[in-house]
């Protein structure tokens, strides 16, 4: 068991034990968890991403993966967009209650904004970008609920699948993605930091062991500095 899931298992069985059955918990027991781990995020490059996406058949499902990379989303933020958080004037997209319930606004592609008006001109719904479509699949209009996490999820799976990629890839390698691609790009760590919501830049950091560019940039670097050893 990874330690983070032991960590929260311990944490609910704590809250349950002091502020349900209010009995004082004994800090004296010593709950086992696992050592801590430190393990790179996989990364699909900008040929894969593209790849994965040309195999998403529903538009409603390839468009929201698409913004979900396109905007380094987390997956429940970009299933909950509404149509308020376009920001066509700026361009930028407004996500409310991310991550520690904190708001943030992210850069807004051109080509993706063009991809949200294709997609709600198919079901023109007043708040929901990617309403649930329903058992009968035309319950998109009138849904009161945006579309299901496991349907993005399986979509996601069965065009990985399909794309013929073996890497061990899921809907959140899409945001982990994007920020590599921006730091191959030039973009800085700062910037990256702010589009991704993280409250520490140690948390963006990682995404330079990530990136091919540096790599190969310190790789010359090393290479003159040791040249005439």
């Amino acid at each position: 068991m990874a330690r983070q899931t032991s960590t929260q298992a311990i944490c609910a069985i704590k809250l349950f034990w002091e502020k349900t059955l209010h009995r004082p918990w004994p800090h004296e027991v010593e709950l086992a968890r696992a050592n801590p781990q430190f393990k790179l995020p996989v990364i699909l490059s900008a040929t894969e991403v593209r790849r994965i996406l040309a195999e998403v058949p529903l538009l409603d499902q390839r468009v929201c993966l698409s913004t979900i990379y396109s905007c380094g989303l987390r997956l429940g933020e970009g299933l909950r967009l509404q149509v308020p958080d376009i920001d066509a004037g700026r361009m930028l997209l407004h996500i409310r209650a991310g991550k520690g319930n904190r708001d943030r606004y992210v850069p807004l592609p051109q080509r993706t904004l063009l991809l949200l008006r294709e997609q709600w001109k198919t079901h023109r719904h007043p708040a929901f970008l990617f309403p649930a479509k329903g058992h009968s699949g035309l319950g998109a209009p009138t849904a009161s609920e945006p579309m299901c996490r496991t349907t993005l999820q399986r979509a996601f799976r069965l065009a990985l699948n399909a794309s013929g990629i073996k890497k061990q890839a899921h809907i959140h390698t899409l945001r982990h993605s994007y920020a590599t691609h921006l730091l191959e790009q030039g973009e800085n760590l700062r910037q990256i930091q702010v589009n991704l919501g993280h409250k520490s830049p140690v948390t963006t950091v990682v995404y330079t062991h990530l990136t091919s560019l540096c790599k190969t940039q310190h790789q010359k670097r090393l290479d003159d500095f040791m040249g005439n050893l």
